[in-house]
């Protein structure tokens, strides 16, 4: 039975609040999950466990429910129409009464990180199921995707193509904490990494993992694997009414995946949903080196370890 007084319980509400060490522990413990769910069986037996999800949300809400199925834990599903939130209430009061009755909250808002900050505030733990901002699940389900493949993930050479949203934002946060891997981003002008945001997380890392391009040359650094998102985040329009146009060159075709390529093909990945045709062809999507199903069945692997974590039973190394 999980003991709520002896859990040493914390939040995970963005990757660059962790170091290198606990990035690696929390990827051991996801992929481990993956491999044998069955190992981690009621080992939050009894945890009380909010689902908070104001925004649409297949794999995630799915995942994080399968998820704390899983360790034995107790759900509760509340959607924007059953959180006061669309009412008026601000998010801080609805974690002052919320901290009563859970032990841990899984929150989609769907607003900004300082939202989801706020919330988190009052609540015992909270996990980060996705903001404007970031996603830093995502990025953890990507590195056991990645380690399926290629047994490991250090010294891997990533490009990411598009808009740079929470996803990218949270692999990148990613890359900075896995010894030797790097970054390439290619996104239209003024859709990509602010110059401050970038110097920082390099900052951080002691070392270039992050770069930034306007366009795609003819003849990239190849990569290891090429990742890329819907162009509309979270279905949000953009404001300028050809923003199609700037984002044309940044589709990723079979010839895309081409040049990126070196000696090895290059493994295409996706964090879902995806608009087809648009900013992947399904060519693309459904080849035999896409990762994008690999990603979508650990979406439950960082759930879990995400939980496990939060709630004081991070056991990656027993």
């Amino acid at each position: 039975m999980f003991d709520v007084s002896e859990a040493c319980r914390t939040s995970l509400l963005s990757l660059s609040r962790l170091t290198t060490d606990e990035v690696a522990r929390v990827g051991e413990t996801a992929y481990r999950f993956g491999n044998s769910p069955k190992e981690f069986a009621d080992r939050l037996h009894g945890a009380r466990v909010g689902l908070l999800f104001t925004a649409p949300s297949t794999r995630t809400r799915s995942s994080f429910w399968n998820a704390a199925v899983t360790l034995g834990c107790h759900t509760l599903h509340l959607g924007s129409s059953e959180l006061q939130v669309s009412t008026g209430e601000s998010w801080g009061d609805t974690g002052a009464v919320l901290a009563h009755y859970v032990d841990a909250a899984v929150v989609r808002t769907n607003g900004p990180q300082d939202e989801l900050g706020r919330l988190a505030e009052s609540l015992p733990a909270t996990v980060n199921a996705l903001t404007y901002e970031e996603h830093p699940t995502q990025a953890i389900a990507d590195l056991c995707a990645l380690r399926d493949h290629f047994g490991g993930a250090e010294q891997l050479r990533l490009a990411y193509l598009g808009l740079v949203n929470n996803t990218a934002r949270s692999l990148a946060h990613l890359a900075c904490r896995v010894p030797g891997m790097r970054l390439d981003v290619y996104s239209p002008e003024g859709a990509g990494f602010a110059d401050e945001e970038l110097s920082e997380m390099n900052d951080v890392a002691g070392r270039e993992v992050v770069s930034q391009r306007h366009s795609v040359p003819d003849a990239p650094h190849p990569v290891d694997a090429l990742y890329t998102t819907r162009w509309q985040s979270m279905g949000v329009p953009h404001k300028d009414t050809d923003w199609r146009a700037r984002f044309a060159p940044f589709r990723v075709t079979k010839r895309t995946m081409e040049r990126f390529s070196g000696e090895a093909e290059a493994v295409f990945m996706h964090d879902l949903p995806a608009i087809r045709e648009q900013e992947a062809t399904s060519e693309v999507l459904d080849s035999p080196l896409s990762l994008v199903p690999r990603q979508a069945y650990h979406k439950t692997s960082a759930a879990a370890a995400a939980l496990l974590r939060v709630l004081g039973e991070d056991t990656a190394v027993r």
